[in-house]
This record gives structure tokens, C-alpha cells and sequence, in this order.
């Protein structure tokens, strides 16, 4: 596609209620948005491991029309050992803006003050099988690692989930110091599996654990 002709697609490209759902739990979650261009435009870059290939795929379908690359794996060392991660990248557009300015400030990330009207079930599913586990195999609840996030930002997100979904959740401070984790209390966690569950991929079900046995 010529420059000329990517531009004026770029431009008319809008995203669909369902991009804005998927968009909102990926941004809570491992993806980013970044610009070139002092924020008149911003790119989305999804990117996991490559045992989540099927994941990715996933995404990569959801946001097929603002994607004129290819997926790609990136190959890179981590503690001396080899490991690959499956990913790809948005143009680079304006209909990303307004999500940049919700997830940003000063160039870090933050929970948007409009989280109340933008988590959805599905955007909560997403965000869950980003970044999502099981606690442990002796118990029910479920952990969500959030530490990119500052203290204040996971309060809000906590009080959301209560008040729009009747979720019990509460802050953990991880064992090594570096930010927090969300503990989604066992008391209402079949709240968590009922909304939830429909959106999660059979690959990514394991997340669960015992909960849904």
C-alpha cells in the first residue's frame, strides 16, 4: 500500500466496541501504547510469550484491520537463557489517542478515572488472562499481578469491581517489594467466574485453576 494511501486509511480507521473492550483489559494488562510523533498518533504493541501463541493469534484477529505487519516472534536472553515471545504492533493512529491520555500521565501508566464506565466483563477477562493466575493448588482465590500500577490506582480499580460487580477484592504487597498484587477473595469469586469465564480462551482456562471444577 502506498504512503499516501495508508495515510487516508489510517485516518478513516475507527475502532469497533468490541476493539474498545479487548483495548481496555490489554491496557490493564501487558500491552502498550506508544507514539513518534508527540502524541498526535499512538500505536498499540501486544506482545507475550510464545506458549500464549494462540493468545496472540486471538488479539492479532480482533485488531486484523489496523495491522498491516506480520506477527513476528522476538527472540532475547533473560538470565542467560534463550526465550522467544510472540508479538505485533498497530499503525500508528489517532483513534488511539483518547485511550493514551486515559492510561497515561507523565509517561506512566495509570488507572483511568473513567475505569467505572470503561471495565466491562470482557475487558475484565482480558485483563485476567494477561495478567491473571490461580494463588495457589490448595486455594480459590485468584490473583491478578498489577504491579505496574501505583497503590491509589488499585484502589480504585478494587472499589469498581465491588460496587459494578460485586467482586470482593483486596491489595497484597508482593514479597519482593515491587508493587502489588489484586487478591479476588474466594467469598465472591463465582461473581468473577460467571462474568469472566464466557470471554476466556480454552488455552488460557488453566488461569482459572480449581475454580471452575
Amino acid at each position: 500500500m502506498h504512503s499516501n494511501k495508508i495515510e487516508h486509511y489510517k485516518q478513516a480507521l475507527k475502532l469497533s466496541d468490541f476493539q474498545r473492550e479487548v483495548l481496555v483489559g490489554t491496557l490493564l494488562g501487558d500491552g502498550c501504547l506508544e507514539t513518534q510523533n508527540q502524541g498526535r498518533t499512538y500505536r498499540l504493541k501486544i506482545e507475550h510469550s510464545l506458549s500464549q501463541k494462540e493468545y496472540v493469534d486471538w488479539k492479532y484477529k480482533i485488531f486484523k484491520n489496523l495491522v498491516l505487519s506480520e506477527l513476528r516472534i522476538r527472540k532475547f536472553k533473560a538470565y542467560g537463557v534463550e526465550r522467544k515471545n510472540y508479538c505485533f504492533s498497530t499503525l500508528s493512529i489517532g483513534a488511539l489517542r483518547f485511550y493514551a491520555h486515559q492510561f497515561y500521565e507523565n509517561k506512566r501508566k495509570i488507572v483511568p478515572k473513567l475505569i467505572n464506565r470503561m471495565l466491562t466483563p470482557l475487558a475484565l477477562a482480558v485483563w485476567f488472562m494477561d495478567d491473571g493466575s490461580i494463588k495457589s493448588d490448595q486455594h480459590r482465590a485468584l490473583v491478578i499481578h498489577a504491579q505496574s500500577f501505583a497503590k491509589d490506582d488499585l484502589e480504585r480499580i478494587i472499589q469498581v469491581l465491588k460496587r459494578k460487580f460485586n467482586i470482593s477484592a483486596v491489595l497484597r504487597k508482593r514479597k519482593d517489594g515491587s508493587g502489588y498484587v489484586i487478591y479476588l477473595l474466594s467469598e465472591t469469586i463465582k461473581n468473577f467466574i460467571d462474568l469472566t469465564e464466557p470471554y476466556i480462551l480454552p488455552s488460557m482456562k488453566y488461569k482459572l485453576g480449581n475454580t471452575i471444577a
